[in-house]
């Protein structure tokens, strides 16, 4: 039984390596990594762990609409927050746009995953998000915001980041 086992080791040894796999050529996607990002903090929400948005908030969301109605948004990425949903409600309702939700990080990777999984690249998408991942969601996509956080008041930020394959550029504007 020895001498069975000693043999087919020796066969097992001596048998050549598999052939090595070919890489399989893929032709690249020229809009993968790149669109237009309209990054925003949900409007002004009211007391507790998931408000709803004030009236103030309401009025806000209303001039996100249309300062964004002419902009060709293709779709709305937002967190489950009750404030995100009802920020991105009158985009997606007057515009007809569909919608994503992505979980809140502090690195910003689940939207990137998001944006892959939905095959969403080169598009121009709005981003609603809270004042503590905004800031990681623009680093996530290489852009270089002058700021280092977003102030717990500031509601009428709007930052547009246009990533290139080369390049990213990335503004602040304000809005009322």
């Amino acid at each position: 039984m020895r001498y069975i086992v000693i043999i087919l080791l020796c066969c097992l040894a001596c048998d050549p390596p598999p052939p090595e796999r070919q890489p399989i050529p893929v032709a690249e996607d020229s809009t993968f990594l790149t669109g237009t990002f309209y990054l925003v903090r949900h409007a002004e929400q009211g007391a507790g762990e998931d408000s709803a948005l004030t009236e103030a908030g309401h009025h806000r969301a209303g001039a996100l609409y249309r300062l964004l109605q002419d902009s060709g948004i293709q779709k709305v990425y937002f967190t489950h927050d009750l404030r995100s949903i009802q920020t991105a409600d009158s985009i997606c309702q007057y515009l007809a746009v569909d919608t994503a939700s992505y979980l809140p990080d502090s690195t910003g990777e689940d939207l990137l995953y998001e944006i892959t999984r939905n095959r969403d690249w080169g598009k121009k998408l709005l981003v609603i998000g809270r004042s503590n991942t905004l800031v990681p969601i623009m680093h996530s996509l290489k852009a270089k915001p002058k700021i280092d956080s977003i102030e717990e008041k500031d509601y009428s930020s709007l930052f547009v980041v246009k990533k290139y394959r080369d390049s990213v550029k990335c503004r602040r504007t304000s809005y009322e």
